[in-house]
């Protein structure tokens, strides 16, 4: 018989292998990138488009055009499109961050040409009509106005103003930023942002010679453009830490954010950092979630995270506690951060966050398109694969004093900002 009253014995990750990418140049300078596998016929195509010329007097143009894209072509209108991509069992998507603009394809190989050429049409010749543009303004106002009934939500913008300011980080955006909005300023902005020479190419699947030959003759021909841009650029202070409080009477919940700016995933200090914020936040057994779920019943869940944007990291803490107890709460995850930064990790707990860390990392590596997301999360910063040896190497062998010392360096409670959103 099994004794279930004692836990299995785990042995640690030892060996994490990638599947590079590799890189290629088409006809007309287009950079992109191939990781070629897995076993079935199938491919995604994402193409990346830098944000530029950022604006906070038109601080929507790259979330408009992005959002637009699939509204219609000169050729086509929204539902031609969208039937041309659905007649193939294909599927198209758009994303928006913070830095990037991206459309993606998922197709079977067998149709990837054809596909392909719809992909293109809407990247090169979209027109974003006027009844399109109206329908969009309406729905996000609307959209902006439910979101301003939550908590969480006004949080998180004002959390993201006090650390970034009115740059594409922080700017709140107002109903009068949609009416603002011209279909003149989203083709002007469409043709400068979505050229070759503001475009990576990430092709993830079932990728053989064949495929770039494909590839280069639909996005490496008959697509030029010149037009100047500039890259958002920007230079991101430390904030001295301020309380900021939005009262709302009748809230039975508050709504926290507390944190500050950090690092970003090119400083040396960035994987010991997502050590120290595993430990504190970073997992279902973290001791935030330990204490205030657990022991102290304040929440159902609080969390911790790192964030590498290009221009900046921030580190942050979020959570919705009962009004009640939200002084409490408070105190308690200042305590978390001050004993981080005076009491060493035991070594028990830090071989069970090893662990973690290194199996997440190993399941996050299930299929091919995974592989593909990791690169992303290096190539988007210049890195190479050297960064995630770096990465598991910390993990593995980084002490408790290390981590105290960086916990004194980076998370002083005092000079983290601090949201509240209810009743306090």
């Amino acid at each position: 018989m099994i004794n279930r009253t004692i836990s299995p014995r785990f042995k640690q990750v030892e060996d994490i292998t990638f599947i590079k990418a590799e890189q290629l140049t088409f006809n007309n300078g287009l950079t992109a990138y191939v990781i070629n596998g897995g076993d079935q016929e199938l491919i995604r195509i994402e193409l990346f488009f830098k944000n530029v010329n950022w604006d906070f007097q038109k601080p929507l143009l790259a979330f408009a055009v992005n959002t637009m894209l699939n509204d219609g072509t000169t050729e086509f209108t929204a539902f031609q499109l969208a039937e041309s991509v659905d007649y193939y069992g294909a599927f198209l998507q758009t994303d928006y961050s913070y830095d990037h603009s991206s459309i993606t394809l998922y197709t079977l190989n067998k149709h990837l040409e054809v596909t392909l050429k719809v992909l293109k049409t809407i990247i090169t010749d979209s027109i974003f009509p006027q009844v399109e543009l109206a329908t969009f303004i309406r729905n996000q106002k609307q959209k902006l106005r439910v979101n301003l009934e939550k908590n969480d939500v006004i949080g998180r913008r004002v959390f993201s103003n006090a650390l970034f300011g009115n740059t594409i980080y922080g700017y709140p955006t107002s109903y009068e930023d949609y009416d603002a909005l011209n279909r003149e300023d989203l083709l002007k902005y469409f043709k400068t942002a979505y050229q070759p020479g503001n475009c990576t190419l990430i092709a993830s699947g079932k990728v053989n010679g064949e495929t770039k030959t494909i590839l280069n003759d639909v996005f490496g021909q008959n697509w030029q453009a010149d037009c100047p841009f500039l890259e958002n650029k920007f230079l991101v202070s430390k904030t001295v830490g301020k309380e900021h409080y939005t009262e709302k009477e009748d809230a039975l919940q508050s709504a926290l954010r507390i944190g500050t700016v950090v690092v970003n995933r090119n400083h040396p200090d960035f994987p010991g950092l997502q050590v120290l914020n595993t430990i504190l936040g970073g997992y279902f057994g973290s001791r935030l979630m330990t204490n205030l779920r657990e022991d102290k019943g304040y929440t159902y869940g609080i969390g911790s995270a790192i964030v590498s944007l290009e221009n900046a990291g921030y580190f942050f803490i979020a959570s919705e506690v009962g009004a009640n107890v939200c002084a409490d709460a408070i105190k308690e995850i200042k305590k978390e951060i001050d004993l981080l930064r005076t009491v060493a990790v035991s070594e028990e707990e830090l071989s069970l966050v090893r662990n973690y860390m290194l199996g997440s990392l190993l399941g996050d590596l299930e299929n091919i398109f995974s592989h593909a997301d990791k690169f992303k999360n290096i190539f988007f910063f210049g890195l190479g694969y050297e960064y995630y040896e770096r990465f598991i190497q910390t993990i593995k062998k980084i002490s408790s004093s290390q981590l105290l010392s960086l916990a004194k360096q980076y998370l002083n409670f005092e000079e983290m900002d601090k949201v509240i959103v209810g009743k306090k």
